[in-house]
């Protein structure tokens, strides 16, 4: 679970909006609003990926989707785990001594 955000998004895009729009440096934006300075730099930097200013950085939606691809490729890779686990147990199964296999085939 994420950790809570320490300012509203409200805020967020308004210091976003100021910096952008007012031409003033981040440092004094971030003073005159009680942000921390670094906070905002990314903030900045992340509205400008989103806008495709940014092409070294990913915007939300991408950040968005590879989050949801790592899911998705760790419950894969855990499937895959169960599946092989079980394909050897059922491989034991069948290669055990004393047991016909066409008896075993007929039973199926």
């Amino acid at each position: 679970m994420a950790a809570p955000r320490k300012y509203p998004d409200e805020l967020r895009e308004r210091a976003v909006r100021l910096v952008q729009e007012s031409g003033c440096p981040i440092a004094h934006v971030a003073d005159d609003l009680g942000v921390h300075r670094e906070a905002l730099r990314g903030w900045v930097r992340q509205a400008e990926a989103d806008r495709g200013q940014r092409p070294d950085l990913l915007s939300t939606a991408e950040r968005e989707e590879l989050k949801r691809l790592r899911a998705e490729v760790g419950e894969l890779r855990r499937a895959n785990e169960i599946l092989k686990a079980a394909s050897a147990l059922f491989a034991r199964e069948l290669d055990r001594p004393g047991r016909s296999r066409d008896h075993d085939r007929d039973s199926w």
